[in-house]
């Protein structure tokens, strides 16, 4: 129900026609009133303004009511055409002018005008208060703008270094722009309301984000801007409708008043009035019908004035003020028809005005690119040059028997979700399913096991798209450090390897919790003792300085790579699946770095002269076999001057096989040119080590009497590493000073930021510089982006995070940024790009090569974040992506994250696949055709299973 405030009381009887005598009294009064009207025609507009208020809800006509001097007697209200709303007077109070100044037009009014007339003049009066409330409203919502911008514009200011505060000022701005030019209407306002960024910018916050994420402020005051500039907006159109009625009625009364006065007798009035009725009429429909030509509106307009002129002829005389008031309708209507005018526009001038808003959006984006790439938000590095592809191998050039198993299949990702629903997967592994290792198929045709080629790499030819199982009970698992030492049981539900090595304190089934004592077979009492051992032993290993980065082969539950944290060392365990059960999986459980592999008939996927130090305790592996051939693969990942640990029963037992090995490894190892550098004995387990240290020089090759192993052809690429058959041969070491393995690294944390001394300046890094800057740029660019934005921004609670992958990995600048966390970061390089994997292990990480067009060599649930760096989208022109979503959802843990950084419709894609994953996204941003992505993994599995593996 509307309020509005009437300017007189009025009058309700009813006069008679057929009298003579009040027709005279009538015309007496006509003159009368036509002076007054002369002399105070309307209610100054100042006045108007100041005074006069439409009353909208409760509390504003408790406001009103509070500030008005005069009093009124309210009414009730009266019937009205349809056209117009029914209005109640406000028992509010006015001030002392506007009285007097209404009492005035009242009193003329009423000496002119029947009641109709008076109703009609109190229509008019309410129109107008109207609308003067709604200019007195919009005033209100400009300076409620201004004050909002003023906020913005100082939260920019303060918060121009992060991009947050840039996302959320853009949100801000942009949605204002847009509602200010926005045709007014309730529809069209539904429309624009997804419109509220720009055209290069597609924003999503969640609840996860939303209270370290500044851009909610912007969120706030632009949703507050939207609803005020809507009102002001329409408050703007009526304020100019309204002057133009006041200016029309005006000379109408004006031209009508001066008739008048030339007319003081009753049949003079009446002809004058027929005349005017006639001529007005004439006149007015002719003006109306010009202004519903433009409006586009002719014939609902006549329709109204016809009913108007009706009206009129049936009180002919009282036609003079009829024509007057007929004018102020009209000017009602004229700004009724405008409105709707303006609706049938909205369409057109959407066009526009998102040409208008992007135009507006660009500018912004121009002048807030530098604070972006400041943020993290953007790209923030240039694009891989295309010229520096010429300076660098890859790892699918330099393997040269690897197995070409791109695909042609279509990349449409949203298939998955159009075609069919994601499913369990059928395979007898159920939760421990990993592809590439569990395929019973290939597995079957294999002709020869004697070289456990059923434990290394078979992958399906099409890659699954199935979801892998959760264990029954399965639970978020238990945070680092305390991991090391026990894991759920539900969350690794095999109990073997307890039964068969809890003697030796690998691992045991305390209640709910798998515990891990810290023992292994050759350090029964503890890990730590067994790595002082091994320092004692030679001063030169110097852990955490010199030997930072170690390969653990056979590794068990990895416990000696769990222990060698706390030296400031990582290790790379490895182990294969078989019957010593899930082994590598209580070692990713337990946050320990670790993969499954085998030493079989291929090379291992790393580069050459890469590892510190190589560990092997008592880990079953027939070295002295085959010509040697595995000894001599941990040859060619070895570096120059780097150290094996053998610690096994051949070292200090002297059972007669035993003693056969030893001699036989003795005689391999001097042919190798390795270096017996020591054997001891660990007195409190009971074990021996031998100690082996690799050439820095060609000089004993060059010596042998036996060429036996052979030395490798010139053109064997040592680094060629990713399906590439085992070669019973040794690479020569590197003398060139300029040449990669010739020097030991620089001490650890040095190595850590430091350019590896064999990266030339004349060499093209991957980002169009010179090496040593290409490889300085991108760690300074990580360090800002992790430090800014992975820790602030993605609602990530890095306190929950151990255990993380690379999926494309560079330089190791993202690894590298991370240093100062309890994390380990898996650095993943793919086989098609620059093979930079040995500047990763050259400053102290590891990694390790592969093709995410197939499946990963882990279990299902080892990491609890996955950071993606321009990998999707030259996936896209190799494989599909869902089989590589799939493989996402495998790997991740339930409440883990992914992090991905991509071209902008590539970030949509995923996203996509994402929310048909059931995963959380928490955040979308996409700028200059860039995105970044974050969301979480849930416990959501389908209800059915594939009918066949």
């Amino acid at each position: 129900m509307a309020f509005g405030k009437g300017r007189g009381n009025k009058r309700t009887s009813t006069s008679s026609y057929a009298s003579t005598i009040t027709m005279v009294v009538f015309v007496a009064l006509c003159v009368v009133g036509v002076w007054m009207l002369s002399t105070n025609s309307f209610i100054p507009s100042q006045i108007t303004q100041a005074t006069t208020r439409t009353v909208i809800a409760e509390t504003e006509r408790s406001d009103v009511s509070a500030s008005s001097n005069g009093n009124e007697e309210p009414e009730p209200t009266k019937p009205e055409s349809d056209e117009h709303p029914t209005f109640q007077d406000n028992p509010g109070k006015l001030p002392d002018d506007a009285v007097k100044s209404e009492d005035e037009q009242q009193k003329s009014a009423k000496e002119k005008t029947n009641s109709k007339a008076g109703d009609e003049g109190e229509r008019q009066n309410q129109k107008q208060e109207t609308e003067t409330q709604q200019n007195n409203e919009k005033e209100n919502k400009k300076n409620d703008e201004g004050q909002v911008k003023e906020v913005v514009k100082e939260f920019e200011k303060e918060q121009k270094e992060q991009r947050e505060e840039d996302a959320g000022s853009q949100l801000g701005n942009n949605k204002g722009t847009q509602e200010q030019e926005n045709v007014q209407g309730k529809d069209m306002q539904d429309v624009k309301q997804g419109q509220d960024q720009d055209s290069n910018t597609d924003v999503t916050y969640t609840d996860a984000t939303k209270e370290e994420l500044p851009l909610e402020v912007g969120k706030r005051y632009a949703s507050q801007k939207s609803k005020d500039q809507e009102n002001g907006q329409q408050q703007q159109q009526q304020e100019d409708q309204n002057s133009k009625n006041e200016e029309n009625g005006q000379q109408q009364l004006d031209d009508q008043n001066s008739k008048n006065e030339e007319n003081g007798q009753q049949q003079q009035q009446e002809d004058q009035n027929s005349k005017n009725q006639e001529n007005g009429q004439q006149q007015q429909q002719e003006g109306q019908n010009s202004k519903n030509e433009e409006n586009g509106q002719q014939q609902q307009q006549q329709q109204q004035q016809q009913e108007d002129q009706n009206l009129g002829k049936e009180e002919s005389g009282q036609q003079n003020m009829e024509n007057n008031n007929m004018v102020n309708d009209e000017n009602v209507k004229e700004q009724k028809n405008m409105k709707d005018e303006n609706g049938q526009q909205d369409e057109q001038s959407t066009t526009k005005e998102e040409n208008v808003e992007q135009q507006q959006a660009e500018q912004k984006d121009e002048k807030k690119q530098e604070g972006a790439g400041a943020s993290g938000f953007g790209s923030g590095i240039p694009k891989e040059s295309a010229e520096s592809q010429k300076s660098w191998k890859s790892q699918a050039t330099e393997s040269k028997d690897e197995k070409q198993r791109q695909t042609s299949e279509s990349n449409n990702a949203d298939s998955i979700m159009t075609g069919k629903a994601w499913e369990l997967c059928n395979a007898t592994a159920a939760y421990d399913y990993i592809p590439c290792l569990d395929n019973e198929e290939a597995i079957k045709k294999l002709t020869s096991r004697g070289h456990f080629e059923h434990r290394e790499r078979h992958c399906p030819e099409d890659p699954p798209t199935c979801l892998v199982s959760l264990p029954e009970g399965y639970k978020e698992s238990i945070k680092w450090p305390e991991s090391r030492d026990k894991i759920w049981y539900h969350n690794v539900p095999h109990t073997k390897l307890a039964e068969v090595k809890g003697h030796q304190n690998w691992v045991k089934v305390t209640g709910e919790f798998l515990t891990f004592p810290g023992g292994g077979t050759q350090f029964i009492h503890g890990a730590l003792h067994y790595i002082d051992f091994l320092q004692q032993s030679v001063k030169n290993i110097a852990w955490g300085k010199s030997t930072r980065v170690v390969l653990d082969v056979g590794c068990g539950v990895a416990s000696f790579g769990g222990f060698l944290f706390e030296r400031d060392v990582i290790a790379m365990s490895l182990a294969p699946k078989d019957e010593h059960e899930a082994q590598v999986q209580f070692a990713l459980e337990r946050k320990i770095p670790a993969i499954s592999a085998v030493m079989g008939t291929k090379r291992l996927p790393f580069p050459s002269r890469v590892f510190d130090l190589i560990h092997c305790a008592r880990c079953r592996v027939p070295w002295h076999n085959d010509g040697g051939m595995l000894l001599l693969e941990l040859n060619r990942m070895l570096r120059p001057g780097g150290y094996f640990v053998w610690s096994a029963t051949p070292v200090y037992q002297k059972l007669e096989e035993d003693v056969q090995i030893w001699k036989e490894m003795s005689a391999l190892t001097k042919s190798m040119c390795w270096e017996l550098v020591t054997i001891n004995k660990d007195k409190l387990n009971g074990i021996g080590a031998a100690i082996y240290q690799k050439p820095t020089t060609n000089e004993c090759y060059e010596k042998r009497k036996h060429k036996k192993p052979p030395m490798c052809k010139n053109n064997d690429d040592s680094n060629a590493a990713w399906y590439v058959p085992l070669q019973a041969c040794m690479h020569k070491v590197p003398t060139n000073v300029v040449e990669r393995g010739s020097k030991w690294p620089v001490s650890w944390p040095r190595r850590l930021q430091t350019p590896p001394y064999w990266l030339n300046s004349s060499q093209m890094g991957i980002y169009g510089k010179p090496a040593p800057l290409d490889f300085t740029t991108d760690y300074e660019h990580w360090k800002h982006v992790v430090s800014k934005v992975y820790m602030k921004e993605m609602g990530i609670s890095w306190s929950n995070v151990r255990n993380v992958m690379d999926m494309r990995a560079v330089y190791g600048g993202f690894a590298a940024a991370l240093k100062d966390l309890q994390v380990w970061v898996m650095n993943v390089v793919n086989i098609n790009s620059p093979d930079t994997l040995p500047i990763i292990y050259e400053r102290g990480l590891f990694g390790i090569y592969h093709d995410w067009c197939e499946s990963f060599s882990t279990y299902p649930r080892s990491y609890d974040l996955l950071h993606a760096d321009h990998l999707f989208s030259k996936l896209k022109a190799r494989c599909n992506l869902v089989p590589v979503m799939a493989e996402v959802d495998r790997i991740v843990r339930p409440g883990g994250k992914l992090i991905v950084r991509d071209e902008a419709n590539v970030i949509r894609e995923i996203e996509n696949m994402l929310k048909s994953l059931h995963w959380d996204v928490h955040l979308t941003f996409s700028k200059h055709q860039e995105g970044i992505l974050s969301a979480q993994k849930g416990f959501w599995r389908p209800d059915t299973s594939q009918t066949s593996t």
